[in-house]
């Protein structure tokens, strides 16, 4: 084989496929220098794998598929969680240095939702960071993976219905054995995220351009507790905090969790909507971990740094908290070998909906995930082959960049942790045009807002106050870009009908 395998992302789920794949030849296609624009290198809080002492799979399937509310695919979740340990053994080899114990033993946090400590962490709550400082270590160290820094892919090129080329934002045509989309998240479509400003799901609709399906773009997962420092990337705090004794307390000094089922620690999607009915009525939220005392800034090194950075002491004073758009359980359908509905195009990531976190992510399964999907991507391609083909014709015309400041207005006003039909179908009359002129960022919004207009219920992350039970039966729904746009009409068709009958309009 000659041609290489497009890489398109370097997080931890690009970073695990190229080097799984060698010796077969890699490009690494990144926006930025490797591991340095994305998600990854922000992970606080860690690694979620079965590996302690009473611990096993089958229970961090039962706590997955309880916070997933009746939408993950157990097939699919109990396969991944089994294979989260030797994903940590994978990491391991490769130079990740997760924290031990005097003994040499492993240490395991606990964080919401989770019946068991299971969370590895690194550098305290470095994780991230040092998954990237190792990764991208090995990859320069690979012969097999060529690097392609400061490059952006427009779109992806088909020949006979299968992936041949890239299309690069320098206009030129990469042609390639198969293309594996490895671009995180959505988040910074909203005015207050964890996630990088860039990351505006432009992989997945890249891929829904060429003809890929997308499941579950309804369901965001919004962190409770970013610090509150305004608009834009908030810093987070992480869940790891609550996990060590940190509560959740009002401007009163209330703990008005504290009668819930799972208390602070409660599913994120409690927690984020508690927090945020208390700031939408008129008040604040901090997060008080003064009970974990002088050990914060050795258990907690950069979120005691970000703290002190703002002028605060975790030690002596409470931390302003409030909920930020952090996860996006939706993305480019793909089935459990990372495969997407176009031949030759895998997926793996945050950019991927393999059905393994349902409608609510439980806490620190992404990673685990990212390594798992990328390790069986890249054994599927190893193994499928392929015979390369040449790139069909295609136009160097670069996609129209979205007005992201009224962009995020929209989704952060209609697209929140709470939604209704009527702000639904605003959502989706705005972004239509967007969408339509070409500009991804828009697109995905108008794919988030379609998806959340055609479930009627709440379940887990997607909180409808106007049908605010759940349907019996959970389902989840696959739609390529075509569908969604149909909807759309459907949706404003409907609508207008709607206003039209309100107001005794023939």
């Amino acid at each position: 084989m000659t041609a290489p395998v497009a890489v398109i992302g370097s997080g931890i789920a690009g970073l695990v496929t190229a080097l799984a794949l060698a010796p077969l030849p890699v490009v690494l296609i990144t926006r930025e220098g490797p591991g340095e624009a994305g998600s990854t290198a922000l992970a606080q809080g860690g690694i979620a794998a079965a590996l302690g002492p009473g611990d096993d799979p089958a229970q961090h399937l039962e706590d997955t598929l309880r916070a997933g509310a009746g939408l993950c695919d157990p097939a699919v979740a109990g396969g991944i969680l089994r294979e989260a340990p030797g994903a940590i053994a994978f990491l391991e080899r490769h130079g990740v240095r997760f924290d031990r114990d005097g003994s040499g033993a492993l240490v395991f946090g606990l964080e919401a939702a989770h019946g068991q400590s299971r969370i590895l962490h690194a550098a305290g709550d470095g994780a991230g960071a040092e998954i990237c400082r190792a990764l991208v270590a090995a990859v320069r160290a690979c012969p097999s993976v060529e690097l392609l820094p400061g490059c952006e892919i427009r779109r992806l090129v088909l020949r006979d219905g299968r992936v041949a080329g890239v299309l690069t934002g320098r206009g030129q045509v990469l042609p390639v054995l198969g293309a594996v989309m490895a671009t995180g998240g959505i988040g910074g479509l909203y005015e207050a995220t964890t996630n990088p400003a860039a990351s505006c799901g432009q992989g997945a609709m890249i891929a829904a351009r060429a003809g890929a399906s997308l499941a579950d773009m309804e369901f965001v997962q919004f962190h409770p507790t970013a610090l509150a420092l305004g608009q834009g990337r908030l810093p987070l705090i992480s869940e790891a905090v609550r996990g060590e004794g940190a509560v959740l307390i009002d401007q009163r000094g209330e703990r008005f969790l504290a009668g819930q089922p799972g208390a602070d620690l409660a599913p994120r999607d409690i927690v984020a909507r508690a927090i945020h009915s208390r700031i939408e009525a008129g008040g604040r939220v901090f997060l008080d971990a003064r009970g974990i005392g002088p050990r914060f800034a050795s258990r907690f090194p950069a979120i005691a740094a970000l703290c002190h950075a703002a002028g605060i002491d975790p030690v002596r004073q409470p931390i302003p908290v409030r909920p930020a758009a952090h996860y996006h359980m939706g993305g480019i359908w793909t089935d459990p070998c990372g495969r997407s509905t176009i031949e030759g195009l895998w997926a793996v990531g945050e950019c991927a909906a393999t059905g393994l976190h349902g409608a609510n992510r439980l806490a620190s399964n992404s990673l685990p995930e990212a390594v798992v999907m990328g390790l069986r991507a890249a054994r599927d391609i190893a193994e499928r082959g392929g015979n390369p083909r040449l790139p069909g014709p295609v136009s160097d015309q670069p996609p129209p960049a979205a007005d992201l400041a009224r962009l995020r207005r929209i989704v952060s006003a209609e697209l929140g942790i709470l939604r209704d039909g009527d702000g639904l179908r605003r959502a989706v009359g705005q972004l239509v045009p967007m969408a339509q002129a070409g500009a991804d960022a828009a697109s995905a919004a108008l794919c988030i807002a379609v998806f959340a207009a055609l479930r009627r219920e709440s379940r887990g992350a997607h909180c409808r106050v106007d049908f605010p039970e759940a349907q019996a039966t959970a389902l989840r729904r696959r739609l390529t870009l075509g569908q969604v746009f149909a909807a759309a009409r459907d949706i404003l068709a409907t609508g207008a009908a709607r206003a039209a009958e309100l107001n005794g309009v023939p």
